[in-house]
C-alpha cells in the first residue's frame, strides 16, 4: 500500500500502532445519502458515536485522488458540501486515484480501502444486493464480491430492502461471505427488525462476534468478511404495512420509467423517502447509529 494514495490521518494511524480500536465508516450516505446540512451533523453524530464506544473513527474517503482513512473536520465539511463530490465504487478507485479527482466511498470502496489500511471493523446501514430483476437484468452490487476478497467485519442492518433479500442470502453462502443475526435468527430488513429469512447462525454479544472473527482468523486464509446483521430496534422501524405498500409502488413507478442499472437503487430510495414522509429515512438513521454503537463494541472486543 503506498502513503502518496492512501493516506491514514494521525489519529488512525496512532490508533493502529497503539492498539486502540478503530472502526470504518463510509462517506456515500453523507454525499449523496442525506440533505444539506442534516448530512454533515450525522456524519458529526456517528463519529462521536464511535468515540462513546471507546474506538476512534474513520471516515473513509478520497479527495483529490489521494484516499483518506480518517477526515479531519474540513474534509468532513468539504465531502458534506461539495456538490462535485462524485460516488466511488471499488472499480472506481483506480481511475479517480489516477485522475485526481474527489468522491465519496460505497460499501465496496470502503470495506476494500479499510482492509487495506489494516481496519477490521465497518459500520454501514445497509448492503447492496441482488435486484429483484436479476433474471432480466443481472443486476447485482459490487458489495457482494468485494465482501468475498476482503477479511473485514461489517456490521449492517441487512441489505436494502428494495432488493431480492433470498437472492442476495444465497448469493452470500455461494460467495463464502459469513452472516451471522445480531441477537435475532432472522435477517434485518434495513428498514425493517426482519426480512422474514433466517440466519444460520445468531451471536447475541459483541463478544460473541468477536470470537467469531478470531476462530475464522485461527484458520488462516483465504478470507472473506463476516456480515454481522443488527436489526433496527422495532420501535425505531419503518411501518412494516406502509413498507410493503409503498415498495411496491415503487417497483411499479420504476419498471414504468425503464429505469435501469446504477440509477435503480437512488430512485427506489427516493421514492420511499417522499411517500413515506421522511420515515424511511428516519428508519435508515436509526439502523445507522445502531450499527455504529455495535460496531465499536466489537472492535473493541478484538
Amino acid at each position: 500500500m503506498s502513503e502518496t494514495t492512501v493516506v491514514l490521518s494521525e489519529e488512525v494511524r496512532e490508533a493502529l500502532a497503539g492498539g486502540v480500536p478503530v472502526v470504518a465508516l463510509e462517506s456515500t450516505i453523507i454525499a449523496h445519502g442525506l440533505p444539506r446540512p442534516r448530512n454533515l451533523a450525522v456524519a458529526e453524530e456517528l463519529e462521536g458515536l464511535v468515540r462513546s464506544g471507546g474506538a476512534v473513527p474513520a471516515t473513509i474517503a478520497v479527495l483529490d485522488g489521494r484516499a483518506r482513512i480518517g477526515l479531519d473536520k474540513g474534509q468532513l465539511e468539504r465531502i458534506a458540501g461539495d456538490p462535485g463530490i462524485r460516488k466511488l465504487g471499488h472499480r472506481d478507485l483506480g481511475p479517480a486515484l489516477a485522475a485526481g479527482v474527489s468522491g465519496a466511498t460505497t460499501v465496496s470502496a470502503t470495506a476494500y480501502l479499510a482492509d487495506r489500511a489494516g481496519l477490521r471493523v465497518f459500520a454501514t446501514g445497509g448492503l447492496g444486493g441482488v435486484h429483484r430483476e436479476w433474471t432480466r437484468t443481472q443486476d447485482e452490487s459490487a458489495d457482494l464480491g468485494l465482501l468475498a476478497r476482503v477479511g473485514i467485519t461489517v456490521v449492517c442492518a441487512g441489505v436494502k430492502s428494495i432488493l431480492d433479500v433470498p437472492a442476495t442470502l444465497q448469493r452470500l453462502e455461494t460467495l463464502g461471505v459469513t452472516v451471522v443475526g445480531y441477537g435475532t435468527e432472522f435477517f434485518p430488513g434495513f428498514y425493517l427488525s426482519s426480512s422474514g429469512e433466517r440466519v444460520d447462525w445468531t451471536v447475541r454479544t459483541p463478544a460473541e462476534a468477536a470470537a467469531v472473527v478470531r476462530a475464522r482468523d485461527a484458520l488462516g486464509g483465504p478470507y472473506a468478511s463476516l456480515v454481522v446483521a443488527n436489526p433496527v430496534a422495532e420501535d425505531e422501524q419503518l411501518d412494516p404495512a406502509l413498507h410493503d405498500r409503498v415498495l411496491a409502488e415503487a417497483l411499479e413507478e420504476c419498471r414504468e420509467r425503464g429505469t435501469v442499472g446504477q440509477a435503480v437503487t437512488p430512485f427506489l430510495l427516493e421514492y420511499m423517502m417522499r411517500a413515506t414522509g421522511g420515515a424511511s429515512l428516519e428508519a435508515n438513521l436509526a439502523a445507522v447509529r445502531g450499527n455504529v454503537r455495535l460496531a465499536a463494541a466489537i472492535a473493541a472486543e478484538l
